[in-house]
């Protein structure tokens, strides 16, 4: 999976590189510019925090600190796909609605230097726990990916993937 960000980078060649049936999370103030670029690839696209906009994509991307609308919208648009990020146990206990969750950051990242760090052993702790698939994001490239296995669904990336 990918997420975008207002770095500009090239996201359309990163995501061309990505296998058939991948996900990626449209971020920052480009979302409805690379979803018009990205629409004719064969990926799942996921809008953050913009459900007007997520309606012409293939689902919804809320913030942890928005997670608990994912009732609403599940109701609302069925046929979406809904995720949120978590980054403690805590907030991964308490999700409902969606279909994964991204927990993070596993390691250092240079997309929020100075985070706490959950560190792979205590990321793959939450991610056993939680109730529903959770993808491992922060800092993960394709030297530290197999430290993760088999604790999560999969990784998600930003930097790595560009």
């Amino acid at each position: 999976m990918l997420f975008t960000d207002d770095s500009g980078r090239d996201w359309l060649a990163a995501a061309r590189r990505l296998p058939c049936g991948s996900i990626v999370v449209l971020r920052g103030k480009q979302r409805a510019t690379l979803l018009d670029r990205l629409r004719p690839l064969p990926l799942r696209l996921l809008v953050a925090e913009d459900a007007v906009l997520a309606g012409e994509a293939d689902g919804l991307h809320l913030p942890e600190q928005r997670a608990r609308e994912a009732a609403h919208w599940r109701c609302r648009r069925p046929d979406w796909i809904i995720t949120t990020s978590a980054h403690s146990l805590r907030a991964l206990m308490q999700l409902r609605h969606v279909d994964a969750a991204f927990l993070s950051p596993v390691f250092a990242t240079t997309s929020h230097p100075g985070a706490t760090v959950l560190t792979p052993v205590r990321a793959a702790f939450i991610a056993a726990h939680a109730l529903v698939p959770v993808y491992a994001l922060g800092g993960v490239d394709a030297r530290k990916a197999p430290l993760l296995a088999p604790a999560f669904s999969g990784i998600a990336a930003i930097t790595a993937l560009c």
